[in-house]
């Protein structure tokens, strides 16, 4: 099977993963890229090191793909509205062991807008 990856768009056209792949550092994003030719490869049978579910009831159907670049880690929330497609919604720098919840409600917020205007 065929995987597609898309980057989700604002309304104003800006990607903001395109925009957060692009402050990393060359390294970095070169992991980074060659992390979602994977999912792209891949698909759903990707697993854990690379992706894993985002926990809560609040965020089902939500992804992280997991990067790590040295002593960096980063990760890229998606979801897939279709049998196979993913939408990569936004990205961040990890800091702390926990997950700040306002990189997960800004994807959230992402993937409803996405469902909102295409499903």
């Amino acid at each position: 099977m065929g995987w597609n990856v898309r980057l989700y768009a604002k309304e104003n056209g800006e990607e903001p993963v395109s925009v957060f792949i692009a402050s990393l550092p060359s390294k970095h994003q070169a992991k980074a890229l060659w992390e979602i030719d994977l999912l792209e490869e891949h698909g759903a049978a990707l697993r854990e090191p690379y992706v894993k579910a985002v926990s809560g009831e609040r965020y089902k159907g939500m992804m992280e793909l997991r990067i790590q670049h040295g002593s960096d880690i980063s990760r890229i929330f998606y979801f897939f509205p279709v049998r196979d497609t993913f939408i990569l919604l936004h990205g961040f720098v990890k800091k702390d062991m926990k997950t700040p919840r306002r990189e997960l409600e800004t994807a959230l917020r992402y993937m409803d807008d996405y469902r909102r205007r295409y499903l």
